[in-house]
């Protein structure tokens, strides 16, 4: 296994955006999250950075954060490949991505999930996010995206 960071242009990032469009528009039907960020926002000279995970030749697990404000970046895009998931690699992807924003001087760390994805919020959970809504409140009551963040 090794990382690449890399640009979401990256013609190797295409599984992760079929798959990304697939699992979004399944589960909430229209699919606005891929779209709603510039990709400029995921690369280094605008705060940002997108990885891949490669298990040999074939990237398998990846994600990105961008700039939220000064101190905080926001995590993104965060996916594991339905052929090798269960495997931890989301949790590799997560700590990657928390390594390299602590390296760009970030001190926190936001994101959210939809309600609708139990093992992402799961994943965040464990990864030792602080959960910003009532977990024990049925997601779909609450409206919206589950916030979580992190301090690095």
């Amino acid at each position: 296994m090794k990382f690449a960071y890399t640009k979401p242009s990256d013609p190797a990032a295409e599984p992760l955006f079929r798959e990304l469009e697939f699992e979004y528009t399944t589960r909430y039907g229209r699919n606005v999250e891929l779209s709603g960020y510039p990709n400029e926002e995921f690369e280094e000279a605008d705060g940002g950075a997108f990885l891949l995970l490669y298990d040999g030749d074939e990237p398998v697990a990846g994600g990105a954060f961008r700039r939220y404000d000064e101190h905080t970046a926001e995590l993104k895009r965060i996916w594991t490949h339905s052929d090798h998931r269960r495997r931890g690699l989301g949790r590799l992807v997560v700590a990657e991505l928390e390594r390299e924003a602590a390296r760009h001087g970030y001190r926190r760390i936001f994101l959210t999930t939809g309600p609708r994805q139990p093992e992402a919020r799961g994943l965040y959970l464990r990864a030792g996010y602080r959960p910003l809504f009532d977990v024990d409140t049925d997601p779909e009551t609450l409206g919206g995206p589950l916030p979580f963040e992190k301090e690095l």
